[in-house]
């Protein structure tokens, strides 16, 4: 497979372009810069040199031309502003996934946030504060926006993501109770996702468990 992914320079994209390459599938990682290239290369993947945010839609065409799958890896971090929540978390998604219908790439998984799939009102901005609230709506609107395209997507929602060495062992459904997820174990599930064509529109969570991978796919 030739697997497209958006924030190819991210923490889960580079464990995914490895995981990828290991498998012995294709990985394309867009990266905003050209200075960022050699982290791909030495993980086998192909570099793509396009920013997202101000990218136009032929730019994103062109780099999913050709495709099997393409992942939605992308996100302005945590220590962005309100601003780019909205120009990264929700327009450069949008314009992925209609970039994504117009090369005729159907398979799109996109990673969003736990939390997402519920209203946040002012009790919850509150509570998570005013950054972390438009995170959440920017990636809720950018799953709606997803819905409406005509593409085989799936939705995956990890819990707080960490950097601990992963376990393999998660838990995934629908609904599941919050909690953390290491980066090497949501890599692991997006690469099962891409070839995957039982999970085709749902919005799935994923956290720490103590089902294997492939068996919490097979579950599903």
């Amino acid at each position: 497979m030739r697997v497209v992914i958006a924030g190819g320079h991210g923490k889960i994209a580079l464990r995914l372009e490895s995981l990828l390459a290991a498998a012995g599938d294709t990985a394309v990682g867009i990266i905003r810069t050209a200075e960022q290239a050699g982290d791909l290369r030495e993980r086998s993947a192909e570099p793509a040199v396009l920013d997202l945010e101000t990218a136009t839609l032929d730019e994103a065409v062109g780099v999913l031309s050709g495709a099997d799958a393409a992942v939605f890896a992308a996100g302005a971090g945590p220590g962005s502003g309100l601003a780019r929540k909205d120009t990264v978390d929700r327009a450069a998604a949008v314009l992925f996934a209609e970039a994504a219908e117009a090369a005729g790439v159907r398979r799109f998984v996109q990673v969003s946030s736990m939390g997402a799939g519920a209203p946040v009102d002012a009790e919850v901005e509150a509570r998570v504060g005013e950054v972390f609230a438009a995170y959440l709506r920017a990636k809720a609107a950018a799953e709606d926006d997803l819905r409406s395209r005509d593409l085989d997507w799936t939705i995956l929602r990890p819990g707080r993501l960490t950097d601990d060495p992963g376990t393999g062992l998660v838990h995934l459904a629908d609904e599941v109770p919050r909690g953390d997820i290491p980066r090497d174990d949501v890599a692991e599930v997006l690469r099962l996702l891409v070839a995957d064509s039982t999970t085709y529109g749902r919005a799935l969570e994923l956290t720490g468990g103590n089902t294997p991978v492939a068996e919490a796919l097979e579950r599903l």
